[in-house]
């Protein structure tokens, strides 16, 4: 199964509204609300070069965005969603890695955060080098938090005056990182690798089959 996991360009923004209504569902299953997204902001973010997308014979199958607070200081990797067709096939951890890539090189210097009830979500974060943390080494800015007005455990965040929630705070800061995420990069290393390797056995199956006679002398081999 050959997907296709890279930073977005111009030719995804057609993708925008199906990814909107994919967030919205994902909100739905996991019973907690999602930010809710309106097209234009994520066609912003594929305009400005913050998001990855992950794409199946041209189908949309995977999405992650960029978003930075308090004049970037704090950044976030947000809206991630898997298509239901392709959960529990490693799709997430890749578009997590290729997203935390993306963003260590535009915002090296930035303290990465997330807040999630997922336990996979906190085994791939972990794996990045986040650790967990309360809420008060999370930013401050007033824009984040209202995105926490649409889940149905606000109640819990209000009443703790932002204190603790459901959610687990996690936060990584890549200029810290032994070696700056070894570990990471050399995976990253080993998934470009593999995809060069399958990307140039597929041009040259092209070839064999545009040539009759070298693609007899193909299979008879």
């Amino acid at each position: 199964m050959k997907i296709i996991i890279g930073v977005a360009n111009l030719s995804h923004l057609i993708y925008a509204t199906e990814v909107c209504k994919m967030i919205e569902e994902a909100s739905k299953i996991r019973g907690t609300g999602i930010a809710k997204r309106e097209p234009e902001y994520i066609k912003q973010k594929i305009r400005d070069g913050k998001a990855v997308v992950a794409i199946h014979k041209k189908q949309l199958v995977g999405f992650c965005y960029i978003e930075s607070w308090e004049e970037q200081k704090f950044v976030a990797n947000s809206g991630l969603i898997v298509h239901p067709d392709y959960r529990k096939t490693g799709l997430a951890r890749a578009i997590k890695s290729a997203i935390f890539n993306l963003s260590v090189k535009k915002f090296p210097n930035s303290k990465f955060f997330g807040i999630t009830t997922s336990l996979a979500v906190m085994k791939i974060n972990s794996d990045l080098g986040y650790r967990p943390v309360t809420f008060n080494e999370l930013t401050k800015d007033e824009s984040f938090w209202r995105g926490c007005e649409n889940c149905v455990n606000h109640d819990i965040l209000v009443r703790t005056n932002r204190s603790m929630c459901l959610c687990t705070g996690m936060v990584c800061e890549p200029a810290k990182l032994p070696f700056n995420n070894h570990k990471y990069r050399q995976s990253i290393l080993w998934e470009n690798f593999k995809s060069f390797l399958e990307h140039h056995a597929n041009r040259k199956h092209q070839k064999i089959k545009k040539k009759s006679i070298l693609n007899k002398l193909y299979h008879e081999k």
